[in-house]
């Protein structure tokens, strides 16, 4: 089988542009692939390459856009934030404690075996363990059974809001149907087949982590008779072949998308954008409107952070706009904002992130520190260097933690290393970890049920950290119930403001990442889990 190379940075932006090197690599690779065919081919570099394919295991974002491509869902959000039927309808009882789901026709997994309402259900139940969202429908939800091949039967044992947008949520982690036999995988193990119902199949024959990805249009696949909108309605394929290739060096990237041997770049570097935009060729459009979280996350189970004292200073030496300003550079595509729900949104407020928005606690930072009972433990930080948009928080962080008197010990690796890694709950001398730093779409972060970060859960379906705090819980339970936006308001306050006083976990800003394109590329959907591969066409 033929391998990529591990591409080489060329001596200037402008010399692959007369260079025949690369075009001809790239056509070998696709020509050599054993199931390649004529047709139309989208060639795109994403973010960071993909390694774990398993959408149950993992809420990173590659492994989530794998899934859109693989997998569908019950139903979806559009973009007025509505949630709308996908694979089935739905129907709530008169006391709001039932909702019955009905499949449409024509679902099929990619082996050709009907989709049916147990294998649903037992997709939910699977998604319902892992997923913050899920873990808390589930503390509602009195059974869950198939009634009948077609039927999904979901009872509560009390009055719930969220259900719908809990099975319509659009981001990490999602809940994607998959065969019964799949989604009985044991908790944290991952599934051995890479079987959806979903508008494209995985090219398992292909894939080579760390190199390519390879994705064929379902035919079988009967999309929605509605528009595409977000991750519902119609997703109708109108491509042959998509194949992911990676590119760690963001330079040999764009180069390659200037010169037409890749179509698509979800993440061009901020301090190339320029060049990005001055070339008539090619698109350049935020998709993600609402931005993401950056933000820092700390292990509670090991020394030191799993003191108070210790998780404060380290929140008061921090500061969002030396990190914005290292990781974006450009105040046009960043925000500084303490909200834990993200800006411009009606849980929005500033409570308890005064020092990381002004950039004045480290003074504070050092007597705090000082007086914990710090013994000189060092920090040990993962920081990936092969993701644009995660390069900069773990040096920038590093350098003001060791300011305020931590030893830091930075190690480098990739995010795909990190997404592995953040797992284990060893100690850090046994390959474990202290601190790593991610991004949440805004959607992921929107509330206190949808924002796994602010979780207190602990080893029991805790996020990464694995913070236990019952009283977190209990806010995040009396927000569940609650049956007004004032009342809403209020407790999403009053979650930020614990979340701040316990650090479970640190806010560095929102940011907005365009993504660009060759303009022969038409119908690329916005959203805020892009990006997606259905809609859009490809002219030669």
């Amino acid at each position: 089988m033929f391998h990529f190379p591990r591409w080489k940075r060329p001596t200037t932006a402008s010399s692959v542009r007369g260079s025949i090197s690369l075009p001809i690599l790239l056509a070998a690779a696709v020509l050599a692939s054993p199931a390649f065919a004529a047709g139309k081919t989208i060639t795109a570099v994403l973010h960071s390459d993909l390694r774990v394919i398993d959408p149950g295991i993992t809420t990173a974002y590659i492994t989530r856009n794998h899934g859109y491509m693989v997998y569908d869902t019950l139903v979806a959000t559009d973009s007025n934030f509505k949630i709308q039927p996908q694979m089935a309808d739905w129907k709530i009882s008169n006391d709001k404690l039932t909702y019955t789901f009905t499949l449409r026709d024509g679902l099929k997994w990619h082996d050709g075996a009907p989709v049916t309402a147990e294998d649903c259900v037992a997709s939910l139940q699977r998604w319902g363990k892992a997923d913050g969202m899920g873990q808390k429908l589930m503390d509602f939800v009195a059974s869950l059974e198939a009634t009948d091949p077609k039927t999904i039967t979901l009872k509560l044992k009390e009055p719930y809001g969220l259900v719908l947008e809990s099975l319509g949520k659009p981001s990490s982690l999602v809940p994607f149907m998959m065969p019964k036999r799949l989604a009985e995988t044991p908790a944290g193990k991952a599934i051995p087949e890479q079987i959806g119902s979903g508008p494209f199949k995985f090219v398992q024959a292909e894939f080579q982590p760390g190199v390519k990805a390879v994705y064929e249009k379902n035919r079988d696949y009967v999309p929605r008779k509605e528009p595409a909108s977000w991750t519902s309605g119609g997703k109708v394929v109108k491509v042959d072949r998509v194949e992911w290739v990676t590119m760690p060096d963001a330079q040999t990237a764009l180069n390659a998308l200037q010169s037409g041997d890749i179509d698509f770049m979800e993440n061009p570097p901020f301090d190339l954008l320029p060049v990005v935009e001055a070339n008539d060729e090619l698109k350049v459009e935020t998709l993600n409107k609402f931005g993401f979280q950056t933000l820092g996350r700390m292990n509670f189970l090991h020394p030191p952070f799993d003191n108070v004292k210790v998780r404060r200073a380290a929140l008061l030496a921090l500061n969002q706009k030396d990190v914005l300003d290292a990781l974006i550079g450009n105040p046009k595509y960043y925000k500084i904002c303490g909200a834990v729900f993200v800006c411009d949104t009606p849980l929005a407020t500033e409570v308890g992130a005064e020092t990381l928005v002004k950039g004045n606690g480290m003074a504070e930072a050092k007597k705090l520190l000082a007086e914990s009972g710090y013994d000189g433990t060092p920090i040990v930080i993962m920081a990936p260097g092969d993701v644009v948009t995660l390069k900069a928080q773990p040096i920038v962080s590093a350098q003001l933690l060791r300011q305020a008197g931590f030893k830091v010990d930075v190690q480098a690796t990739d995010w795909q290393t990190v997404v592995t890694r953040r797992a284990s709950q060893k100690p850090p001398k046994e390959g474990g970890w202290n601190m790593f730093f991610t991004n949440w779409v805004g959607a992921d972060v929107q509330n206190p049920i949808a924002n796994v970060s602010v979780g207190g859960r602990g080893k029991n379906g805790g996020w990464f950290g694995w913070a236990e705090d019952a009283k977190m819980e209990q806010l995040r339970d009396a927000f569940a119930r609650a049956s007004t936006p004032d009342e809403q308001k209020k407790l999403a306050t009053d979650i930020q403001k614990h979340n701040y006083e316990q650090v479970i976990y640190i806010p560095l800003g929102q940011y907005f990442a365009p993504s660009a394109w060759r303009k022969s590329l038409t119908g690329v959907l916005d959203g805020p889990a892009t990006p997606v591969f259905w809609n859009i066409d490809k002219t030669n």
